[in-house]
């Protein structure tokens, strides 16, 4: 299921992608050399501290990083600093405001960061217009808020979750090992941390601040260490997380698929507007969120892979015209705007565009062009 238009992605000889060939390699892993290389890990955290805090971890309060908290705590024993990087007020949904106070009555120490509000905005819009993407901004904002705070804070251990080459296909992140997480400034999101389109004569360098993914050399002078936990367990994956998280207090979505795109309702649970911007990756690369829920379900053995298409067929691509409609308000433009926009970002080698708002797919699920 996995589509040749993830950016990044590169398939072996015989049409596997980076996704498949790992999770077929975890039934010759040696878990307990794995679990050694964590078990060092762990000690590096201890031993590299200055403060009461031997790791950091970002969180949203969802799925993943309920998760990885706990485990990092209640398995591995450790001292976690969680760090949040919140949405405005007019972007955050009660429920991402409840799942983050869930997280801290679990009993952890939480810094949230709320970077100033109609300069998010307005990033926000310059993303969209001019790539498409709204989040484009706000991932650098997500990405580089954990890195900066571990420097100021001088915790050198990052815990992340997945690993984006191994389990999702983008090799730019690979590093010396799985658990290696220090190239993650290269991830397709990223794009190698450069801000350079964010600056004009509003906001300058010293505005984006963070915005700003530290330097490598940043990052080595303060011996930062960033590993990925997905690494670690055999069961990362989306809904296995969403589900240990719900049964610890999790607020999931009530919402039909058909107006997310998310039959499962367990991701991106602290804001709505993330919802278009998978339906604007459907339309660019040809896979939504219902694709990575299926790709991985596969792998699993938990779903046929008939039954997978009919899924993806149903609910990649959707969206609600009331995301669409609240997102224009908080950016400032009209509804005719977004859809113009979104249309000159269609990839056309994918769809018929019908009208403005109707694209109609070339390509066949599970088949291609």
């Amino acid at each position: 299921m996995q589509p040749d238009t993830r950016p990044g992605i590169v398939f072996d000889s015989t049409g596997r992608c980076p996704a498949c060939i790992y999770s077929e390699s975890l039934a010759s892993v040696d878990w307990e050399e794995r679990n050694k290389l964590l078990g060092e890990i762990v000690e590096f955290g201890r031993r590299t501290t200055s403060c009461e805090f031997d790791s950091i971890i970002g969180v949203s309060g969802g799925k993943d990083s309920t998760r990885q908290a706990l485990f990092v705590r209640d398995v591995l024993k450790m001292r976690p600093l969680l760090v949040c990087l919140s949405y405005p007020p007019d972007q955050s949904t009660q429920r991402g405001i409840d799942n983050i106070a869930n997280l801290v009555n679990h009993g952890f120490t939480c810094v949230t960061i709320y970077p100033a509000p109609e300069r998010w905005r307005r990033l926000m819009k310059k993303g969209f217009l001019q790539y498409g993407n709204w989040c484009r901004s706000t991932e650098l904002a997500l990405f580089s808020s954990v890195p900066r705070l571990a420097v100021a804070y001088q915790i050198p251990l990052i815990w992340w979750g997945e690993n984006p080459a191994l389990q999702l296909g983008d090799l730019n992140v690979l590093g010396q090992d799985g658990s290696d997480g220090n190239r993650l400034r290269r991830m397709n999101t990223l794009g190698g941390g450069d801000i350079g389109w964010l600056i004009d004569e509003e906001d300058r360098p010293s505005h984006l601040l963070q915005y700003q993914y530290p330097s490598e050399s940043m990052i080595e002078r303060a011996g930062i260490r960033i590993c990925f936990l997905g690494y670690f367990w055999k069961d990362w994956s989306l809904i296995d997380n969403g589900v240990f998280s719900a049964l610890r207090g999790l607020d999931v979505r009530r919402e039909s698929g058909l107006a997310t795109g998310d039959p499962f309702g367990v991701t991106s649970l602290d804001e709505d507007w993330v919802t278009l911007n998978q339906m604007i990756k459907y339309l660019k690369f040809g896979f939504g969120r219902t694709t990575e829920y299926m790709c991985e379900a596969i792998r699993q053995g938990k779903v046929s892979r008939e039954e997978a298409i009919r899924k993806v067929e149903l609910y990649d691509g959707k969206c609600s015209n009331d995301y669409i409609e609240s997102f224009c308000a908080f950016i400032g433009i009209t509804i005719k705007q977004f859809w113009e926009t979104v249309s000159g970002f269609v990839n056309r080698d994918l769809f018929w565009i019908e009208d403005s708002r109707s694209f109609r797919p070339k390509f066949r699920v599970g088949v291609g062009l």
